[in-house]
């Protein structure tokens, strides 16, 4: 079995910074958090400040472009330097839905195969009326229409994939979820329903860090905020309304 971190958060990080493969620039530099089962933390900032980076890196994605270069993080009880079974183990505890993840979609796939397939690839033997209720369940939460699951993604719009992406993402019932804008193409009038499918499962436990500079969706999950600028930490709050900043930073805005 692998060895998991001795802590009752579900993400923490102490002093993390992650550099690209390619250069020796850190695009983030000396965060530090720690996010409690049923908690949410919105990570907010301008272009280039380095979310996405953090946030993918959480999520262990792509691997080969990010790494860390100092510091310490753990998801879901498991070492962010976790390798082999530890690391599939975090991956299946953790639901990611990338910056982007509407447009990259399996073409070839149907959108139930597409939301099945974190399920189909690490079981082959799935009871297939069981697992065919359960994407139906979440297609309907996301106020996707009937009939969508036999529909490919170019068959739908940006917004509707987006939904699929989100569904793709919680098939899995994660312990630990990192949304990269969730809001993103979605029409005003079904925001609502991914942002109540997210609430529902903070309040069963899930955690829950959501890269957005919607000000609607970190009120509406009553989140607490991390500000980047440049990789570095500037701001944190109980919300936005209460941020504390970094000395540097509030001499800024005080002019």
């Amino acid at each position: 079995m692998p060895r998991l971190i001795d802590s009752d958060a579900a993400i923490s990080c102490d002093d993390l910074s992650v550099a690209r493969s390619t250069a020796e620039t850190r695009v983030v530099d000396g965060v530090g958090f720690r996010l409690q089962a049923g908690e949410v933390l919105a990570v907010m900032g301008a272009t280039g400040s380095g979310k996405s980076s953090l946030a993918a890196c959480l999520a262990g994605a792509d691997p080969r472009s990010l790494r860390v270069v100092g510091g310490t993080a753990e998801v879901a009880g498991i070492s962010l330097r976790a390798r082999g079974k530890a690391r599939r183990i975090r991956s299946y505890r953790t639901g990611y839905l990338a910056q982007g993840s509407n447009s990259a979609l399996p073409s070839r796939l149907t959108i139930a195969e597409i939301v099945a397939e974190p399920i189909t690839a690490r079981d082959r033997k799935v009871n297939d009326r069981a697992l065919a209720l359960r994407v139906a369940s979440l297609l309907d939460e996301l106020q996707l229409p009937i009939g969508a699951s036999e529909k490919y993604p170019y068959e739908l719009s940006s917004g509707m994939r987006q939904r699929v992406a989100i569904a793709r993402s919680l098939v899995l019932d994660p312990v630990v979820m990192i949304a990269d804008e969730p809001y993103a193409n979605l029409d005003v009038d079904v925001r609502p329903a991914v942002a109540a499918a997210l609430g529902r499962r903070v309040a069963d436990g899930m955690a829950l860090l959501v890269v957005t500079n919607e000000r609607d969706l970190v009120e509406e999950l009553g989140a607490r905020v991390l500000v980047l600028r440049d990789g570095h930490p500037i701001g944190i709050g109980p919300s936005l309304d209460a941020l504390l900043w970094t000395p540097d930073e509030a001499t800024r805005i005080g002019g």
